[in-house]
């Protein structure tokens, strides 16, 4: 768990100053049953609760409650728990507001709770004899004394009961409990060391007991989503981020909190994490993430929203950057080899290895011409023929791309340019060039090609010139890595021409990769099988209990023979 020491605030509370409360005034803090939820998290998490358990009935209209065993509030100071920019996470000084370090600071859930239902507050700190409870309701603050366990109970009834125009604008019950178990689960992955429960019209809906970030995935988006993430560790970034394998054709399940807080990734973050896996993810997929993400509290504003969804961040290329690397570097420590399809429904998914080398593999056969099928570690793997051979040419043209001085064309060609085209030829033109295509604009829609880069002329790719100037003023980030990723898939092996001879030969140069695990569109090179997934699937009841090559490779020679 992810600790922010400086949360846990003074228990004494104190009316903000005019000049204060303005500088934080960010618009209506409870406009739906939702807000009331997060508000009243915001305050357990704030108060250093362990454990956080949530209520719902009627969709939350009816009832909202939020127990706790936080630091509690001072009898000394509940009575001002319900006014209007009332905070103790806030000193009266403005220069504050530069530096919060909590999830709330605002002041106003208590009251805006109060304004829009019937607020009951019962807290007790842990030293504290007797407990104290408040009833809010309007600007009405009643206070007595009370029995309870240390911690703090925050009970909100009958939701904008006074205000029909509001109530009738508001989502059905079932919209709104989807919601809220959406947000419990956000908050779950990024405090996964905490124990959670949501229950929603007496039923339990989401339980949560402390672990780490795969446990919560677990708790949240079930094992089989946990069993294919792997940690993520960088500097201010730490979290999972799945397996190649585990991607969506949406990006709802990319998570990303700010110091605690979680927020809507910004584009940029999003961005960095898709690039972080390179090749490995195919475009238009997106992979599932949780990645907590700490600053120092002077380089995050968290009052740019009204539900401080959004933050911005003092430096979002520098923090990218750290996600990027931290993100790359996850996946490069893990070999990223696909389990083959399962043979039966029930197949169980396969664990990741525990280390990341390409294995050696011994080739066995060809098949269809295209696939190669080969044994190491004890599994069974089907290699891809054309997708191995062209991540080892995508590799060798990058590694020689520069070695010699770029190749002058006898005669410049002329080539004709979209108006598109030619205005990344403008933008893009001093770094062409820097690798070696020297490409410039000739007016009327034309572009002069003088030189490639050594290490492409001489490739029998048909079309070559207008495949290097179509990619590298195309609209992908790199275009650098678009013309290699293009001008290595023509060559590459086909269905129709593999042997045996070839076969090996690919295998060979697939080990000597630096990332052999998919090619440089993102399709996997190789899956793999193990001998018990076999067994099982041909129902041998007297199957080896041996373990598989993924889970842990054999010390001995390739395989093991038996009945």
């Amino acid at each position: 768990m992810t600790r922010y020491p400086d949360r846990v605030t003074s228990p004494d509370i104190h009316v903000l100053p005019a000049h204060v409360a303005r500088l934080i005034a960010a618009g209506e803090v409870v406009s739906r049953p939702l807000d009331v939820v997060r508000e009243l998290v915001d305050n357990a998490l704030d108060a250093g609760a362990t454990r956080i358990e949530v209520e719902v009935d009627g969709g939350g209209l009816r009832l909202v409650r939020v127990r706790d065993n936080g630091g509690g509030i001072p009898a000394g100071s509940v009575g001002l728990a319900p006014l209007r920019h009332a905070t103790s996470k806030l000193s009266p000084q403005a220069r504050s507001v530069e530096g919060v370090t909590t999830l709330g600071f605002r002041g106003e859930a208590l009251w805006a709770a109060a304004q829009a239902g019937e607020l009951h507050v019962v807290s007790r700190p842990a030293a504290q004899v007797g407990a104290c409870e408040v009833l809010a309701q309007g600007e009405d603050v009643q206070v007595a004394r009370a029995s309870a366990p240390a911690g703090t109970t925050v009970t909100v009834r009958n939701l904008f009961a006074r205000l029909p125009g509001r109530l009738r604008t508001q989502a059905p019950a079932a919209s709104e409990v989807r919601e809220v178990t959406a947000l419990l689960g956000r908050y779950v992955l990024h405090h996964p060391g905490l124990h959670w429960r949501l229950t929603v019209d007496g039923e339990v809906r989401l339980t949560h007991a402390p672990s780490d970030h795969r446990g919560a995935v677990a708790s949240v988006y079930g094992p089989l989503s946990a069993n294919r993430v792997l940690a993520v560790s960088g500097e201010g970034v730490r979290g999972v981020v799945s397996r190649p394998e585990l991607t969506r054709a949406r990006r709802d399940r990319m998570h990303v909190s700010v110091n605690g807080r979680p927020v809507l990734a910004p584009p940029e973050l999003e961005r960095a994490v898709i690039e972080g896996f390179g090749e490995l993810l195919p475009a238009g997929v997106a992979p599932l993430c949780v990645l907590d993400v700490t600053v120092a509290p002077g380089d995050h504003n968290p009052n740019v929203h009204p539900a401080k969804q959004v933050v911005a961040l003092a430096d979002l290329p520098g923090v990218a950057a750290r996600v990027r690397a931290a993100v790359a570097a996850a996946l490069s420590a893990h070999p990223l080899a696909r389990a083959l399809p399962a043979l039966r429904p029930a197949a169980e998914p396969a664990p990741a290895p525990g280390h990341a080398a390409f294995p050696a593999l011994t080739l066995l056969g060809v098949y269809q011409e295209l696939y190669l099928l080969a044994q190491g570690e004890g599994d069974l793997w089907v290699v891809d023929a054309h997708a191995a051979h062209e991540r080892a040419l995508f590799e060798h043209l990058t590694r020689t791309l520069g070695a010699a001085p770029p190749a002058e064309l006898p005669e410049p060609e002329l080539l004709h340019l979209t108006p598109e085209q030619t205005a990344r030829l403008h933008e893009r033109g001093p770094e062409l060039q820097g690798w070696g295509l020297t490409l410039e604009d000739f007016g009327a829609g034309l572009a002069r090609l003088r030189t490639l880069p050594a290490a492409l002329a001489p490739l029998n790719v048909p079309r070559l010139h207008e495949q290097i100037v179509e990619s590298a003023l195309g609209d992908g980030p790199d275009p650098r890595r678009d013309v290699l990723a293009r001008l290595a898939c023509a060559p590459a092996l086909k269905a129709g021409m593999l042997d045996l001879g070839r076969g090996q030969a690919v295998l060979d140069a697939l080990a000597a990769c630096e990332h052999p695990w998919a090619c440089p569109h993102g399709r996997p090179t190789v899956l793999r099988l193990g001998e018990r997934d076999l067994a099982h699937a041909f129902g041998r009841r007297g199957a080896r209990d041996v373990p598989r090559g993924r889970d842990a490779a054999p010390t001995g020679g390739p395989g093991v023979s038996g009945s």
